[in-house]
């Protein structure tokens, strides 16, 4: 992939982060100062604090994307993480509750946002590992000027050991 179409997919994908912690923030503002309105509608009556600590979850999540601007996969894919969070306790919340309906429609939305964040998180992914410096390949130089055979043992034949790293004469290895 050349630059110019790198940098323009990482471009797009950073304006979608952005516009996505915007809405964490918002999401999670109205989950918040909402719960008690939003557990109602949903069916989930008793529920409000666990809706209160999604929304600090969302917040903190849209100020992390925001924070990081250059480079906000890593809070993208924590937005990844409470989505499947979200949509576990949505779909616990689905027998036996009288508004269906009303549960089946935000798993819908929010099943749409996880697709969103999937996507931007990948793409941003892609992109920070394209970007990378490629690896270098080391397999054809050689340390010594030679083949293994020719230099083996060159490095013993004037090598001298330093006087403070020889083994003191009563502890050296004897034969008897």
């Amino acid at each position: 992939m050349d630059n110019q179409k790198r940098n323009n997919r990482e471009n797009a994908a950073k304006r979608r982060a952005m516009q996505l912690g915007w809405f964490s923030v918002g999401l999670g503002l109205t989950e918040l100062f909402c719960a008690r309105a939003l557990a109602r509608w949903m069916g989930m009556k008793g529920q409000e604090n666990l809706l209160r600590l999604y929304g600090l979850r969302e917040i903190a999540t849209g100020i992390g994307i925001l924070a990081r601007k250059d480079d906000p996969a890593a809070f993208m894919w924590g937005r990844v993480g409470g989505d499947v969070l979200d949509i576990a306790t949505l779909a616990a919340n689905v027998s036996g509750n009288p508004r269906k309906a009303a549960i089946a429609l935000a798993l819908a939305n929010v099943g749409g946002v996880t697709a969103m964040d999937v996507m931007t998180a990948r793409e941003l992914s892609l992109v920070k590992e394209l970007a990378a410096p490629p690896a270098r390949d080391y397999s054809d130089r050689v340390g010594l000027g030679g083949t293994p055979d020719s230099v083996r043992g060159a490095a013993r034949s004037d090598f001298q050991v330093p006087r403070d790293m020889q083994v003191p004469p009563g502890m050296r290895p004897t034969m008897h």
